[in-house]
């Protein structure tokens, strides 16, 4: 699925929508350039599950934050400094990605062999004043949560 996000509130509506339809275990893994807006499609998933959005911050020194919603926790990765799977291991990657909660990576392509087998992978292009996002399920929850984006979706395809 493919939508073209005309500007920065865009992408962040685009967050709350995927954050309205998360479910415990989901992982979103998100791709692009530097500015592409990964941090802000993050804010709006954590905002739509209840983290208070001055509390999303871009993960890039601290590497991993965690924002507690209404319900779900909310762990926002971001791999852009690591060099090394083992780094994965150091920081306890494999213990959050995928357990309770939701899981946000970013730079995800970066260690596409240590992620978890099922995810949504959603890349970010600037694209004219806007930027492309790029949904892509990998498993059947993610398939089933990308029809339920759509339907509910007020984007350009």
């Amino acid at each position: 699925m493919q939508m073209y996000l005309k500007d920065a509130a865009a992408t962040e509506a685009l967050g709350l929508l995927l954050g309205k339809h998360a479910a415990s275990g989901d992982v979103y893994c998100l791709n692009g350039d530097l500015g592409a807006g990964k941090t802000l499609l993050s804010r709006g998933v954590a905002r739509a599950l209840g983290a208070p959005p001055e509390d999303v911050t871009s993960p890039t020194f601290a590497i991993m934050n965690v924002y507690r919603g209404r319900e779900l926790e909310v762990r926002h990765f971001d791999l852009y400094r690591l060099n090394r799977p083992e780094e994965l291991e150091d920081i306890g990657f494999d213990e959050y990605a995928g357990g309770e909660g939701v899981t946000l990576i970013e730079w995800a392509d970066l260690f596409a062999g240590q992620l978890p087998e099922e995810y949504l992978k959603i890349e970010l292009r600037r694209e004219g004043a806007g930027r492309r996002a790029v949904l892509t399920p990998c498993g059947q929850r993610y398939e089933a949560l990308l029809k339920e984006v759509k339907q509910d979706a007020d984007f350009s395809y």
